[in-house]
């Protein structure tokens, strides 16, 4: 497979991507070589996905960023996978993992570290260059809780630490090692608060080591409030005060100091001192500046703490003080945003930090204290205490439902089981502090992770995660229809900022609904506030990457798919494997439901770059029927009494969620068992009166996931059935199960659900009663597989009228487009769709990139006459739908 880098940028440290595998290529005894620039380099392969048939469908390979052209190929070669990656190269170093005991030792080269054990410390020594670099890390956590003094409300900060209460290798190849560690923190007296999961990652003779960090929160929220969590570690110090250095990215150049500055009244230091003390060399005064400096040594003050912290996305502040508790912090700089690149140094070496996304993320801060001691202490805040503790406390004490469109009028908003995950590194130098431009290198490698990719047209002739087309401008109806698609990816990624959609909880989400009047989203109003996954933008904005390879367009699915993965969905307790609907609280809605954190939002992201995480997600989502026990998706709506099963599951979105999280499963593993579920339900559905047309209401049992045909109900409206992801993972499932019967099922569908209600209600003999098909632009693209099976032109052109027609209404045939509001809401020159709600953009963007590929085919060669459909009226558009 011949694949690309995604964005030009410096390579520094390993990366990992994923490669797709045409079905019979590899086996699993295929080994994997890779070549960039002419050259063999050293890989490291496992296999992230397999077909049907046993062989390999995807890899994960990890590589030196800096042997690695822009542009690279992978190829599989028969026999025995090699024990050590191939390479011009070729030598006997290679990383190895040596259990002494409870401890571990990583050899990788340079890199040495020690992994003790104690049930405390990730690390207790890491060795770079034959030096300590590191000692003695852990995790640390501050939680707030209310107390009363004196009659006085007040906060009590309590501190935590991790205890490790498992250490897994999870990988242990020749170029790089993944430890990965699982705990809770606890306090002194040993209450414990906050799991977490943490995966270390090292690399042969890296001077770095990576971490992905993931909190669960199980507090009371009405209690527990975080004021600070994150990753703290020791950092040897050595030579004279005035040779330790800080160094932090700003939103202008660095902030550089050091824990002596040479600037003295009486005695003066010598400039040329002063100079190289600025550049970052070592001071290295004559015995007559020696003298100078020991004077001065004593009467000027040590710097011995210095903090930096993003506390919201337009501010930032750094700070210093004193090694004297009795001291106060001094102000040094206040600035809008940093990239949180941040180093220490003394003549034992320097440390570079970076976390991802630091003032996306924000609170985001680092702590540097002990620089005039021995050995100075590193703490790297996810969130920042210099910033107010998290409140997860809903915002009422009821739900709003008819008002506020909020699932409930009971409150059903609890933050119990959600999770945040946060990326960070640490790297070390030989110099006594890094250059700008390597400190800013460094930090844009964390932010931004070196990432190949293939083609578009490759992935397309797989048909990687189903059916989508390839941009096409081949006549008047496709040139607009990409404009379409353009101009809506672009807005979203405008408005995250131009809204401030930042923030630990909140990055990477948009809102539901438009407020046009307060020229505001609804942030405020219930169900209409945070979109979570409501309408799967995430196979929106995926699919659009898939067929564009536009490197923005990753990084929005990206955060998207990191933030629904963990904030949105419960990942213990009672409703470990479902998610809450979209809210003003991510976690507010009392809807809690598969669709939301199904496996389909995020299998793009765990194939093309091999996140760990994304495996413990899905380990978390493959039996999660059983949590339907608990939480019956149509509970409010059906009386106990008269049920057979004890649980309800409609054909979609609640059973088509369950297919994704075990067809991915099934996939992953090779496991049938999975496979066979999926069999289950859909031989009830196969023999229902209108096969898929049926129910889609359908009684459940999660232990044996059979469904039960209880008549023809919906409840919440048919186009739930198919405006949840339905079509897309049925499709990508009926090829798997190489299922002919379920194809047509589909087609039959599509064709079904545009028929006017007199025709559907003849096709049924009045079978279907009253049932709406609501919103029928939400089946475009299941009518365009229709269209293409049936051979349907009729089909496909009504296909397009619906679709067209649709953004022809909503917007007087403008399309997606932004209009400038001058001054309005005390902003200057606000850009607005008046109109929009992400709900219509996820789903029209989403159909129209599956229709254009079925309509191709379905339609006549020469179908420029679909062209003139955009010089019609919306009217007429609507009239022909």
């Amino acid at each position: 497979m011949k694949l690309h880098v995604m964005k030009r940028q410096e390579r520094v440290g390993y990366t990992t991507w994923g490669c797709m595998w045409e079905k019979g290529r590899c086996g699993r005894d295929t080994a994997y070589s890779l070549t960039s620039g002419g050259r063999r380099v050293p890989v490291q392969s496992r296999v992230t996905a397999w077909w049907p048939d046993g062989s390999v469908k995807w890899t994960a390979h990890t590589a030196d960023a800096a042997l690695l052209e822009d542009e690279i190929e992978v190829t599989p070669e028969d026999g025995k996978a090699a024990d050590v990656p191939g390479g011009e190269e070729d030598t006997a170093a290679r990383l190895c993992v040596t259990e002494r005991g409870a401890a571990l030792e990583v050899s990788a080269g340079k890199l040495h570290a020690v992994i003790p054990g104690d049930g405390r410390h990730l690390f207790s020594e890491i060795r770079w260059d034959g030096r300590t670099a590191l000692a003695d890390g852990e995790l640390e956590l501050l939680l707030e809780e209310p107390a009363e003094i004196d009659g006085c409300p007040a906060r009590l900060s309590r501190h935590y630490v991790s205890r490790i209460e498992e250490t897994a290798v999870e990988e242990n190849g020749p170029l790089q090692a993944v430890i990965r560690f699982t705990g809770c923190h606890a306090d002194e007296k040993g209450n414990t608060r906050i799991p977490f999961v943490v995966r270390m990652q090292l690399g042969l003779e890296s001077a770095e080591l990576r971490f992905t960090h993931t909190f669960l929160y199980d507090g009371d929220e009405d209690r527990d409030f975080l004021k600070g969590i994150g990753l703290s570690c020791s950092v040897p110090m050595a030579g004279p005060v005035y040779d330790r250095h800080v160094k932090f990215m700003t939103d202008h150049g660095t902030f550089h100091e050091s824990a002596v500055q040479l600037i003295s009244w009486i005695p003066r230091a010598p400039e040329r001192l002063y100079r190289d003390q600025r550049e970052g060399r070592r001071v290295e005064p004559d015995a007559e500046e020696s003298a100078a400096l020991e004077e001065i040594l004593s009467r000027i003050p040590m710097w011995d703490e210095y903090r930096l912290a993003q506390t919201d996305e337009h501010s930032f502040a750094i700070r210093k003080k004193l090694r004297e508790d009795n001291c106060c912090l001094l102000d040094c700089l206040h600035g809008v945003r940093t990239e949180g690149g941040a180093a220490v140094g003394s003549r034992a070496g320097s440390v570079l930090f970076s976390i991802r996304d630091f003032w996306e993320k924000y609170p985001s801060g680092y702590t540097v204290s002990g620089l005039t001691q021995d050995t100075a202490r590193a703490q790297l805040w996810f969130w920042s205490p210099e910033a107010p503790a998290m409140d997860f406390r809903h915002y009422a004490n009821r739900g709003y439902n008819k008002s506020c469109y909020e699932g409930y009028d009971y409150k059903g908003a609890t933050p119990y089981g959600i999770a945040c995950t946060s990326e960070c590194a640490i790297g070390f130098r030989e110099e006594l502090i890094p250059s700008d431009a390597a400190l800013a290198a460094f930090a844009e490698s964390v932010d931004e992770p070196l990432l190949y990719v293939g083609d578009p047209e490759y992935y397309h002739g797989l048909r990687a995660f189903g059916y989508w087309s390839l941009p096409a401008k081949d006549n008047e109806v496709e040139r607009w229809l990409e404009e379409q698609l353009d101009r809506a990816v672009d807005f979203y990624e405008k408005e995250v900022e131009q809204r401030g959609w930042y923030g630990m909880f909140n990055y990477g989400d948009f809102m539901h609904t438009y407020d046009p009047f307060r020229h505001q989203w609804r942030y405020d109003v219930g169900g209409y506030a945070w979109d979570n996954t409501e309408l799967v933008p995430t196979l929106w904005l995926w699919y659009a990457f898939m067929r564009t390879g536009r490197a923005d367009i990753f990084r929005l699915a990206e955060r998207l798919s990191r933030h629904a993965s963990e904030v949105d969905v419960y990942h213990m307790g009672k409703y470990k494997g479902l998610g809450s609907r979209h809210n003003v609280r991510h976690w507010g809605c009392p809807c809690k439901e598969a669709r939301i954190a199904m496996a389909c939002h995020h299998r793009f992201y765990y194939f093309l770059t091999g996140d760990r995480r994304m495996e413990d997600i899905f380990a978390e989502l493959k039996d999660n029927e059983l949590t339907f026990l608990n939480k019956d998706p149509l509970g409010d709506f059906y009386d106990k009494k008269d049920m057979v099963f004890p649980s309800h599951a409609r054909s979609g979105p609640d059973w088509s969620s369950l297919c994704a999280n075990w067809m991915t499963w099934w996939e992953m593993t090779g496991d049938t068992a999975y496979r066979d579920k999926i069999l289950v339900g859909s031989e009830t559905i196969r023999n229902a009166p209108l096969r898929l047309v049926s129910g889609p209401d359908f009684e459940f049992d999660p232990q044996t996931v059979r469904l039960r045909y209880t008549g023809e109900r919906t409840t919440g409206g048919t186009h739930l059935q198919i405006c949840m992801g339905a079509p897309s993972v049925w499709a990508e499932m009926a090829d798997l199960l190489e299922d002919e019967d379920w194809k047509q099922m589909m087609a039959d569908y599509g064709r079904f659900y545009l028929l006017s209600p007199e025709e559907k209600e003849k096709e049924t003999n009045g079978l279907l009663g009253k049932r709406q098909f609501s919103y029928p632009f939400m089946a475009t693209g299941i009518a365009a597989y229709g269209a293409a099976r049936l051979h349907s032109p009729e089909l496909a052109e009504k296909t397009w009228c619906v679709l067209l027609g649709a953004l022809a209404a909503e917007t007087e045939h403008e399309g997606f487009a932004v209009h400038l509001v001058p001054d309005a809401g005390n902003r200057k020159d606000l850009e607005e769709i008046a109109w929009i709600s992400t709900n219509f953009v996820s789903q029209w963007c989403l159909n129209a990139i599956i229709a254009l590929d079925f309509i191709r085919d379905a339609l006549p060669s020469d179908w420029q006459q679909a062209g003139e459909l955009l010089k019609k009226a919306p009217e007429e558009w609507l009239r022909k739908a």
